[in-house]
């Protein structure tokens, strides 16, 4: 039988090797010309035109030498056959391909060479030599060889030295990758230095126009949390505990068993020593929450309660789900949030804060579950919260790791496994997923030797390499066997020669096009994607070096060991005796080397491929089923054209904890309770201006009012300083359109309201720069948040006043100014370098053509699929449609390349041939893939689960346009998808293939 993975393609990656096979390329240094059909008069006999420069050539005889497919012609009597150009017979030659060998012997049995029938015309036809050729003259316009073979050739010579080196001395290409990973691999004694997973450093985009705006207000409005603390008026997000009770049952939070509890909360809060660190004003720390004085006292100080304004406090923050009467007066209300402020000025300052949120964070739990709450459900989240739990998140996957590997190694083993204990290539599935785990070490180390930031997203890398190294395996594994099918002699180097001629190629082209992806993505905003493509494109070429030079001496050494017909596992000799020969078939397998006891015979077509060939290829190209998928696709580019225009833009912050985190139910609480009020937003007029110029304040009244007509805000809510000192009674009196007077009376302003003070920086005779807030509504959603700032910096643009709008989540905000952008600008420009290549390597037209279609659909089914998966475009995806154009390009441009130089007589033929190449690698390069990221699903963050959803669609629609939309819409096109190198003569093929002027 044959023997499992036997004759298995080389995995999806095979380009070079399809142009050998369709397009009937070079065939590799030292490869003798290729016998040609004689045309007309009956002739039987195959001649071939000479190589320059030798002797006379005679056509062949019954029982003429042949090798490698190819018929291979002794010289005339009394001549001298000439060395072939470029090396010794057949080293390093690439054997004829499949495709070329059957279209060759159909039209060399149609001549009468070859094997003929005994005696009769044509074995007489056989005797006679052949009088020399005269060189016929070039066509017109006509090159000395086509584009791709200009550049494949010199590729392929320059890989066929390189295999006959690593076979010549293989142990220094295993021993040398080696020290070198574990060399560079020392650089992860520097992981704790380049560590960077700062949220805002690494998800924000770099120069957005917020760092600017918060460095401004931190100059002109500095704080002070000793002496005049005002959450309002921080720069930043400030240093705090946040504590979210939510009435049990269903209650009131305002009920009378939930005030105490929540008084009791607070009593525990400040027992921890909060008074020390506190955040103060006025000589006291700031209040947790200004409906706290209310609770001690007796219910009938609630009672006229107002929302969302009380006593001149806005409670839109502190009091959520609330139900009012007509008049505003607080019915009930579900919950209440206290948020515990600490200090942050001066170092001394910060660092007491931090070890207070600290041992918060760490001992709050228990006294929490200890105190035993009954009345309220406490969730709880601090300033710290969100970048511990970030950092937390890369520890939480390095148990997948190992699944991963068993993963991949299974898989490896299984696809490699051979019914002999000589044969089998458990050690070259094992080696090259080391190869792979090499390049991840190297890579790594390398980059954080150069300073490149760590970020946790880097950590989805090793995955996704591991998946690529597996790939490139599986191309090498599958081009050695060929070779060594085809190849009669026993000789390494020629052996491997021609697999890296062959194999190398299409390896380097496939590697070129994802580093280049990775690369343009390094072209964005966002620091976790350059680091992300940094680490991950440099271990694309790691794991391209090793793989020609680390796993081809793994082959090599594993050659030796068959040929000394030694076991895979003991490397003891393996013998047949007659006692041995009547042992059960099980034994012979596990200690002789097959089943039936003989000598391991060639291995025949992979039974995959016979599926593609014989089943899957004639469904597709039955016209009733292609019907059927023409629909199906419309289908699916409708879905996906509608999910794309119901993308949500921005990452959101809860998404950074793991699931299980205490971060999420309080993130659930205050979304559910306290979002209808958003953040109050300060608007800073940035330059200095005459305030007591009328017609000043009369632009910046307008100003103001427009601010105040967008729909996110809430016009009754807004606080101004200069509002409030123009309509002051005391200066009715006065001229405040006199400049001494308008500064000398702002001290009384002051006195009165003395939170003002810090919204205007003056000097004695000017007012450098002042603010006022307007508060926001209903701002609830990514899209929201995104219209929110586009809408105020839109409409502070276009004030005759210097205006800019600021809060600390305006951050967070600017991604959504870029990430669309930076997606558009890293797709299109990736795409733009893969057809580039294309264009270079594939010379052919319409096989473009289809590259671009296929690019272009796999990122519009992804980019929309992947919203009706739970994902936003953020930086993590973004990275991931870099990603994707690497692979489509991987998928579509091997079957419409196949498809287009196949010489079979109709479009449902050659889709069938294209599918019967291609169809099992494409899929077991998917099945590689996606077994290396796999386990990401069982992640509990978002990061890499999206990382998975992501990868899982690219591969998922890569494949399937591969296998079937790409095959049948090609087959439309009937004979407009013929290359026009399989029309020519094959006369003229073959004179141009050994013309001297070629590479």
């Amino acid at each position: 039988m044959a023997e499992r993975g036997s004759g298995q393609q080389p995995a999806p990656r095979a380009l070079s090797r399809l142009r050998g096979r369709a397009a009937q390329g070079w065939r590799g240094p030292g490869a003798r010309p290729r016998p040609r059909p004689a045309g007309g008069g009956g002739a039987t006999a195959a001649a071939v035109r000479p190589p320059a420069r030798s002797s006379s050539w005679r056509t062949p005889e019954p029982g003429a030498r042949r090798g490698g497919g190819t018929l291979l012609l002794p010289p005339a009597r009394g001549g001298r056959r000439r060395k072939p150009r470029g090396g010794a017979a057949g080293e390093g030659a690439s054997a004829c391909p499949a495709a070329v060998k059957r279209s060759f012997h159909r039209r060399r049995l149609s001549s009468g060479a070859g094997r003929g029938r005994a005696g009769g015309p044509r074995r007489e036809a056989a005797r006679a030599p052949a009088a020399p050729m005269a060189k016929p003259p070039r066509p017109a316009g006509d090159s000395c060889c086509r584009p791709t073979d200009c550049v494949e050739r010199p590729l392929r010579r320059l890989f066929a030295a390189l295999g006959s080196g690593v076979a010549a001395q293989p142990w220094p290409f295993v021993l040398v990758p080696l020290l070198l990973a574990g060399g560079l691999g020392a650089g992860f004694l520097f992981l704790p230095q380049r560590q960077a997973d700062d949220i805002e450093g690494q998800f924000t985009p770099t120069g957005g126009p917020a760092k600017a705006e918060r460095d401004f207000v931190r100059r002109r409005f500095p704080t002070d949390d000793a002496e005049r603390f005002s959450a309002p008026r921080l720069p930043t997000e400030g240093a705090y505990a946040a504590l979210i009770a939510v009435a049990a049952e269903g209650g009131s939070v305002l009920g009378p068993a939930a005030r105490r509890d929540v008084l009791r909360l607070d009593s525990a809060v400040r027992a921890r020593g909060y008074e020390q660190v506190c955040a103060r004003s006025g000589g006291a720390c700031a209040s947790p929450n200004p409906l706290l004085p209310l609770l001690d006292e007796a219910a009938a100080a609630l009672e006229n309660l107002t929302f969302p304004v009380h006593n001149c406090s806005f409670l839109g923050a502190a009091l959520g789900g609330v139900r009012t009467a007509d008049g505003g007066q607080v019915l009930s209300a579900r919950a209440l949030k206290l948020m515990y402020y600490l200090r942050e000025d001066g170092p001394a300052a910060a660092a007491a804060s931090r070890r207070w949120l600290e041992s918060f964070l760490r001992d709050g739990p228990a006294e929490l579950a200890a105190m035993g709450l009954a009345s309220i459900q406490v969730t709880y989240f601090t300033s710290l919260s969100r970048q511990e739990e970030f950092e937390g998140n890369a520890k939480s996957i390095i148990p997948l790791f190992s699944i991963t590997y068993f993963l991949t190694i299974t898989f490896s083993i299984v696809s490699c496994l051979r019914l002999s204990c000589i044969r089998n290539n458990v050690w070259l599935a094992c080696c090259g997923v080391v190869s792979a785990g090499l390049a991840v070490l190297s890579s790594f180390g390398l980059m954080l030797f150069c300073g490149v930031p760590f970020v946790v997203t880097v950590a989805n890398a090793p995955f996704l390499i591991l998946g690529v190294g597996v790939d490139d395996m599986f191309i090498m594994i599958a081009c050695w066997e060929q070779s060594s099918r085809r190849k009669e002699k026993s000789n390494v180097k020629s052996l491997l020669a021609e697999t890296y001629a062959e194999a190398a190629l299409s390896v380097t082209i496939t590697t070129l096009t994802d580093v280049l992806a990775f690369f343009v993505g390094t072209w964005t905003a966002f620091p976790s994607v350059r680091s992300f493509c940094l680490y991950t494109g440099t271990a694309f070429v790691f794991c391209y070096i090793y793989t020609m030079t680390f796993f081809g001496g793994i082959i090599v050494l594993n050659h030796k060991r068959e040929q000394g017909n030694r076991h895979w596992l003991t490397c003891m000799p393996v013998g047949l005796d007659e006692d041995q020969a009547e042992k059960s078939c099980w034994y012979n397998v596990c200690c002789i080397g097959n089943c039936s006891r003989q000598s391991p015979q060639p291995e025949g077509e992979h039974p995959m491929s016979i599926f593609f060939r014989k089943y899957y290829g004639p469904f597709f190209t039955n016209k009733w089923v292609k019907l059927l998928v023409v629909l199906l696709y419309g289908a699916y580019l409708g879905g996906s054209i509608y999910g794309c225009t119901q993308i949500r833009e921005g990452i959101d912050l809860r998404n950074l904890a793991s699931d299980d985190s205490y971060v999420v139910p309080y993130y659930d609480d205050d979304s559910k309770y306290f979002s209808a009020y958003g953040p109050r937003v300060m608007v800073v007029i940035t330059e200095s201006v005459d305030y007591w110029n009328e017609t000043v304040r009369l632009g910046i009244e307008n100003c103001t009012e427009k601010l105040e007509s967008i729909s996110y805000v809430d016009k009754n809510y807004s606080e101004s300083w200069l509002r409030v000192y123009t309509s002051s009674p005391q200066n009715g009196s006065i001229d405040i359109n006199n400049k001494t007077i308008f500064i000398s009376h702002l001290s009384e302003l002051f006195r009165n309201v003395p939170s003002f003070e810090w919204d205007v920086n003056k000097t004695q005779d000017k007012i450098e720069a002042s603010r006022f807030f307007i508060q926001t509504v209903n701002v609830t959603s990514a899209v929201d948040e995104k219209n929110l700032l586009n809408e105020l910096r839109e409409t502070a643009r276009q004030c005759s006043i210097p205006l800019m709008v600021y809060h600390p989540a305006f951050i967070y905000y600017d991604q959504y100014l870029v990430i669309v952008q930076n997606t558009v600008q890293n797709v299109v420009v990736a795409a733009g370098a893969m057809l580039v290549v294309s264009l270079w390597l594939i010379p052919n037209p319409l096989c473009c053509l289809w590259v671009t279609f296929a690019i272009a659909s796999v990122i519009v089914g992804v980019a929309g699929f992947m919203t009706f998966w739970s994902v936003n475009l953020d930086s993590i995806s973004m990275i991931n449609l870099v990603i994707c154009i690497g692979f489509s390009v991987d998928f579509s441009a091997h079957i419409s390349y196949a498809f287009v130089t196949s010489t079979e007589s109709s479009a449902n033929k050659r889709a069938v041939e294209a599918l019967s190449l291609l169809g099992y690698p494409v899929l077991q390069g998917a099945v590689s893939t996606i077994l290396g990221v796999v386990v990401l699903a069982a992640a509990k963050t978002y990061i890499f689960r999206t990382f998975f959803k992501i990868m899982f669609l690219v591969i998922l629609f890569g494949a399937l346009h591969g296998l079937v939309f790409i095959p049948v819409f090609l087959t439309f096109f009937g004979n407009c998808g013929r290359s026009p190198h399989t029309t020519k003569s094959k006369n003229l093929e073959l004179r141009f293939r050994n013309d001297k002027d070629c590479p």
